[in-house]
């Protein structure tokens, strides 16, 4: 697929009706490896989030699973009271029981019992996006997201998203209630979500992408393509990947994660990069997409 050719934006409207940066800040880099426990002093993570939003951060992502609940906490910690142009996203319906095991859990009292605990841990009344960390295959898709959309009527949620989903399933999902966001793993190297990019881009859906610099991937060896841009730009390889993200499709919001302040600055920097539409056409053939989970 040709990339999208659209003004650069730096503002989405979540949902119709939350303005948000479209780059954003992700909390899972404050958690140890597994996204169990601390990465390092509590200080610092606050710091890097207190900065990420003096840097003009609008969209913070996290999930109750990362510490667990301990990203939680930090963003309150930094963040709370929080200005009334912040939205703080969250996820639910993933239990972790050590580093390496987790299950998925859907059913609505489940979900229900996770959402509260996210509240009492962000410390607010409403969490301005609640996300499905993932559907659940035992449970009825319309008994999962009925469970939000009650929320939502309750005024503990104000937009639901999903996460890590096919195109098949984001569209059935629509037929049952409003969507707000997608999270699905999506990058120059992974670009098999195209589909469901299709799809947010017909209605209006912002797009989160995960592992937007593919784990650290397009930073080191795999993205030396990415070098002739990046001095062409004066940028690093880093913001070479993110600008592309970008410049792709004005509902992409990636969310890039750090626990380094001199990271954070350089990721933000990528929303000074203006990549042309031969630059766009350059990179995608110079990092061929690995294909490897079609949605």
């Amino acid at each position: 697929m040709s990339p999208v050719s659209h003004p650069l934006d730096d503002v989405f409207l979540l949902g119709g009706g939350s303005p948000v940066r479209r780059l954003g800040y992700g909390t899972a880099q404050l958690t140890g490896p597994g996204y169990w426990g601390p990465r390092g002093e509590r200080r610092e993570a606050v710091a890097v989030l207190r900065a990420a939003v003096e840097q003009g951060v609008t969209l913070v992502d996290t999930a109750d699973n990362y510490g667990p609940g301990l990203a939680e906490e930090l963003v309150a910690e930094a963040l709370h009271p929080y200005p009334d142009e912040l939205v703080v996203a969250t996820k639910g319906g993933v239990v972790r029981t050590s580093d390496r095991a987790w299950h998925v859990d859907g059913r609505p009292e489940r979900l229900r019992a996770m959402c509260e605990a996210s509240l009492r841990r962000l410390r607010t009344e409403r969490i301005g996006l609640y996300q499905l960390h993932r559907l659940d295959p035992e449970v009825p898709m319309a008994d999962q997201l009925g469970a939000l959309d009650e929320l939502r009527q309750e005024g503990k949620i104000r937009h639901i998203g999903l996460d890590t989903l096919t195109a098949d399933q984001l569209e059935q999902a629509l037929s049952l209630t409003g969507i707000a966001s997608v999270q699905n793993r999506f990058n120059l190297l992974d670009r098999s979500s195209d589909a469901v990019l299709r799809v947010c881009e017909a209605h209006g859906l912002a797009f989160l992408p995960w592992f937007p610099l593919a784990d650290g991937a397009l930073t080191g060896e795999a993205g030396a393509a990415l070098t002739g841009a990046a001095d062409r730009h004066g940028a690093t390889r880093g913001q070479i990947a993110l600008a592309w993200l970008l410049h792709r499709s004005p509902v992409l919001c990636p969310t890039p994660g750090t626990g380094s302040p001199v990271h954070l600055a350089e990721n933000m920097g990528a929303r000074e990069v203006r990549l042309s539409a031969e630059d766009m056409s350059r990179l995608e053939g110079l990092v061929p997409a690995r294909r490897t989970r079609p949605a």
